[in-house]
């Protein structure tokens, strides 16, 4: 069999692409002085640390360096810390792009990423198969493809779930809004609207991130909410709740994103009669026993990474990106990644519940599934073995 076929093969199989790398062939993808150079900007210090991301991407791509490379050619990975500072992600994309000659961005996970380089991205003709997008700006440029569902798509799947599966008749959303993320959020409400034909009971886009949260569950109270959709991360999930359990509010169901979804908020909330639900980017990382989660699992633990979501987002933009150049016939250069990626079929990953494809649209939100968990008594259960697939608007 062809070597590209092969390796495609395997991949498609769920085989890790490190066990068929370093074969090389007259066809295939090929490079000069034997490296494919690829970047990621990505926020490590500053208010967020996002580098389990990159990390993760950094550990497959060793993986398949130690196995000989692809078709004989290395990755070159470099990260550069953007310490969520528009200027310096600025000047890491151009670095990046300019003088380290990165073909592709891989694995980027960053605050403001997408929202400060994207046009720099479309001057220069370069693709970013982000590994974890996080702003609205990563999910409404041509030139970013995010491999997570991301916030927006998410509160959309989570109110879809509420309908379909729960029941809902008053669904209420309390989102917090930072930078230009309220057009998004409306926009996920929307959606949501037009796919179930139901109307927002009570849509509240001043929930802050920090503060007494005592207002606005009496808020959802008062409205009869019968279910609740916030945007909250780990320690605001916490003290929601425990806000809630402190005005003894009952008959309400609380749904988070993926960020609510930690061992932490699991064990913080261990006594709580409250039904909570979250819905997860990718396949639930606590799920270790997951056939699913066999091969992510196993290459982190050999590179020494921890099993995180985020190092999930980080392997999965690997894994598509090393599929994508694997169908390369000759040099990889930045023209040939873009075509290859533009070109490409869906490609299916057993981590994702949605095929992912790069495509030529003016926008990519590639993943639209989600699996949702339950906390049961201080555990993370799934609530939805088959993924929750969203339905196109009508």
């Amino acid at each position: 069999m062809h070597w590209k076929s092969r390796l495609l093969s395997a991949a498609f199989a769920g085989i890790g692409l490190a066990a068929m790398a370093g074969t090389a062939s007259a066809a295939g993808p090929t490079c000069k002085d034997g490296a494919i150079k690829v970047g990621a900007v990505s926020t490590v210090t500053g208010p967020a640390d996002f580098s389990e991301v990159p990390k993760a991407t950094q550990a497959a791509f060793d993986a398949v360096n130690a196995a000989g490379g692809i078709n004989g050619c290395k990755i070159g990975y470099t990260i550069a810390d953007d310490k969520a500072d528009p200027a310096v992600a600025a000047q890491a994309a151009r670095d990046l792009i300019d003088n380290k000659e990165a073909v592709a961005l891989v694995g980027s996970a960053s605050l403001l990423d997408c929202a400060v380089n994207s046009a720099t991205y479309s001057r220069k003709k370069i693709l970013s198969v982000q590994g974890l997008g996080v702003d609205a700006a990563c999910f409404s440029s041509p030139n970013v493809a995010p491999v997570n569902v991301g916030p927006y798509t998410l509160s959309t799947a989570m109110a879809y779930y509420a309908t379909n599966e729960l029941k809902t008749k008053k669904l209420c959303a309390f989102f917090i809004i930072i930078g230009g993320t309220q057009e998004a959020y409306k926009k996920a409400i929307e959606n949501w609207e037009k796919i179930s034909g139901q109307k927002i009971h009570l849509l509240d886009l001043t929930l802050p991130f920090q503060g007494d949260l005592t207002p606005y569950v009496i808020k959802a109270r008062d409205a009869g909410c019968d279910a609740v959709l916030t945007n909250q991360v780990e320690p605001q999930v916490v003290q929601l709740i425990k806000t809630v359990d402190a005005q003894k509010i009952t008959g309400i169901n609380w749904l988070f994103l993926a960020p609510g979804y930690t061992e932490q908020v699991a064990k913080a909330l261990a006594d709580t009669k409250q039904p909570i639900y979250v819905g997860t980017e990718w396949e639930p990382y606590t799920e270790k026993n997951s056939a699913a989660n066999a091969q992510w699992i196993a290459d982190m633990q050999k590179a020494n990474r921890p099993l995180t979501a985020f190092s999930q987002g980080g392997y999965l933009a690997a894994e598509l990106f090393l599929k994508v150049v694997a169908s390369i016939d000759g040099e990889v250069t930045r023209e040939s990644v873009a075509k290859a990626l533009h070109d490409m079929q869906p490609l299916t990953n057993p981590l994702a519940g949605s095929p992912y494809v790069f495509g030529k649209a003016k926008t990519h939100s590639p993943m639209q599934a989600t699996k949702v968990m339950k906390l049961e008594a201080g555990a993370w259960k799934v609530e939805t073995p088959d993924w929750v697939v969203l339905p196109q608007a009508k």
